[in-house]
């Protein structure tokens, strides 16, 4: 996390003036069972695509709220950077894309038995999404959904 004087000054303005979404209660589900009897699925604001999908939509004010299925076994070298922000280095991520999209290391944990397995999907959708309100009531509903239908029982959130 960068300290606010590294971003530039319409950066530090509009997250000085941005009214932040409070969610309160947080929902949540306790864990049933171990981790080693779960099925896990990524889900990262990365805006990665696959070469096939179309790039999300930088014209959408308040931000794309649509989402990508991104297959388990599609070569996470080949996913492609389509983030829209420009107030973080992208370079890290497009140089070595686990470091927004685990998988890698998601099949590490599978090996090692930390895990049971990983879902045949996982969800990339955009981050900087600054009217979140489909966000939350259209499309996080839809990919919970999808999620249950695949069996998943925990979904592992990588915020970019």
């Amino acid at each position: 996390m960068g300290e606010i004087a590294e971003f530039s000054l319409a950066v530090r303005t509009f997250l000085r003036a941005y009214r932040w979404r409070k969610i309160d209660p947080v929902p949540w589900v306790p864990l049933e069972k171990p981790l080693s009897d779960c099925r896990l699925a990524l889900v990262s604001s990365a805006g990665f695509v696959t070469p096939d999908q179309s790039v999300f939509d930088e014209s959408t004010r308040g931000g794309d709220v649509s989402y990508r299925s991104i297959p388990s076994d599609f070569p996470v070298a080949d996913l492609i950077d389509t983030h829209r922000s420009d107030s973080f280095d992208h370079e890290g991520m497009i140089q070595d894309p686990n470091l927004a999209f685990p998988i890698d290391r998601v099949r590490e944990l599978v090996e090692s038995r930390r895990i049971h397995s990983v879902s045949e999907e996982h969800i990339s959708f955009m981050g900087s999404i600054t009217a979140p309100r489909r966000l939350v009531r259209d499309t996080a509903p839809e990919i919970a959904q999808r999620l249950l239908e695949g069996e998943v029982d925990v979904a592992l959130l990588v915020p970019v």
